[in-house]
């Protein structure tokens, strides 16, 4: 594959995404500003978070349109991870959990050499997803990547894999080979 190619990976397809690519991105956004950045042909040399013009601002809602990153970075695909501490306690409260599934998932990224900023796209799953549930989200994600939001997807489920268990996070993070 074309070391000039970048691979693009929306919250729409995934799976779409991983057969496309681009050797440029023409009218890039800054997330933190919004400004536009015009590429001049160069093409993207690291992970970056996009909001296209003619989409609302998702910022107020804690995360991005788009994960852009170059082709032959490594991609890191752990399995989702919930809110049980070490020993395999769930506690009952959904905070805790998540921000329990949170340091899990920066746990399993260091083992493969990423961190949480090196995230560009995930799943949050949710079991009976509120307003209230939201707010504690937005407020770990901001503790956690600050202004610049991955590209995610909020799920609400009815149940999750293990009885008690009330929120799961399934990462997919890119780092330079």
């Amino acid at each position: 594959m074309n070391s000039n190619i970048t691979t693009i990976v929306s919250a729409a397809s995934f799976a779409l995404a991983l057969s496309m690519a681009a050797p440029t991105l023409a009218d890039e956004r800054k997330v933190e500003t919004g400004t536009a950045i015009a590429s001049g042909g160069e093409p993207i040399d690291t992970l970056k978070f996009i909001n296209p013009p003619g989409l609302y601002d998702p910022r107020p809602n804690a995360y991005s349109h788009l994960a852009v990153f170059p082709a032959g970075w490594r991609m890191i695909l752990p399995a989702g991870q919930g809110g049980e501490n070490a020993k395999g306690e769930l506690s009952p409260s959904f905070s805790i959990q998540l921000r329990q599934a949170l340091d899990n998932t920066e746990t399993v990224l260091a083992a493969a050499g990423a961190k949480m900023s090196d995230v560009a796209k995930f799943n949050l799953l949710i079991v009976d997803h509120s307003d209230e549930k939201f707010s504690d989200v937005r407020k770990e994600f901001d503790r956690v990547w600050g202004d610049t939001k991955p590209a995610w997807t909020l799920i609400p489920v009815p149940a999750l894999a293990l009885k008690g268990m009330l929120v799961e996070i399934d990462v997919i993070a890119v780092v330079p080979r």
